[in-house]
């Protein structure tokens, strides 16, 4: 194996850090690209926190904002990801990467290209397999979960969350106005129907609650003090109150998803 390829990965939210920990797992370098300000809701497990924070840690995993490419050898050196920031992937020339992940999940194409690296993956839908990239991942919960997608496109976007303890829309929140949003509570707390978790202060001087529709925990929260429009999801009650460990571990999901990206950059760097 050529362990002194890199692997580039575009996005650090949570189902993309599932991928990025499978690939540091397996000794592999890889360096994230992430947008100046992410909006992670699962804040507890995406190393798109970095950014705000310097670094963080998920799953014995250490992610390192650094200022510039040659920074990354440093924190590769520490057995950490480095984390840059760097939406259009103007660094792309320089780092050369063996392969090329757009873990966005933004359900579109930000500006991914096939002539960004040798193999380019995409997860989700918004990409043409063999056109924008090489290679689509499904994303979708379901007997399709984690497939590889040579021609073709994964499935559309439902806008229906995954069913989880009975409950599918009720559980994820979205904000009903636009604003500033100032968090009341954190992840991991545990919440009741109803319950104010966090307040918007709208430009016209207002105060909006965001309430929850179900109880449980509260698996995911926004960052306090982000702008965001009407409408844009801003947290995630997971019902089963004994699941509160899941708050701060890689879903099911994103480990399945990673298990299919790395099969894809072992054969490609094994080849």
């Amino acid at each position: 194996m050529k362990q002194e390829k890199r692997i580039v990965v575009r996005g650090g939210g949570d189902l993309a850090t599932g991928t990025i920990h499978r690939l540091w797992s397996a000794g592999l370098r890889v360096l994230v690209l992430e947008a100046e300000h992410p909006a992670a809701i699962r804040r507890q497990v995406s190393l798109c926190e970095a950014v705000y924070e310097g670094e963080t840690t998920v799953e014995g995993l250490r992610a390192v904002r650094v200022a510039s490419l040659a920074e990354a050898d440093a924190v590769w050196a520490q057995n950490a990801v480095p984390v840059l920031v760097d939406p259009k992937g103007s660094c792309l020339a320089a780092a050369r990467p063996a392969v090329l992940v757009d873990a966005i999940i933004a359900k579109k194409n930000l500006g991914t290209t096939r002539d960004m690296a040798p193999l380019t993956i995409a997860l989700g839908p918004g990409f043409v397999a063999g056109q924008d990239v090489d290679v689509v991942v499904e994303t979708k919960r379901g007997h399709k979960l984690g497939r590889i997608i040579r021609a073709g496109s994964a499935a559309p976007n439902s806008g229906v969350p995954g069913v989880i303890g009975g409950y599918g829309a009720e559980r994820v929140i979205h904000s009903p106005a636009a604003g500033v949003f100032r968090n009341r509570r954190a992840i991991a707390d545990f919440v009741e129907a109803g319950e104010t978790i966090a307040l918007l202060e709208t430009p016209e001087g207002e105060t909006v609650p965001v309430t929850t529709q179900i109880s449980g925990i509260l698996r995911g929260l926004l960052r306090d003090g982000y702008p965001v429009p009407k409408g844009f999801k801003v947290a995630d009650v997971d019902p089963r109150r004994e699941e509160l460990e899941n708050c701060f571990l890689i879903s099911d999901k994103a480990r399945c998803i990673a298990g299919s990206v790395l099969e894809l950059v072992a054969a490609e760097l094994w080849k």
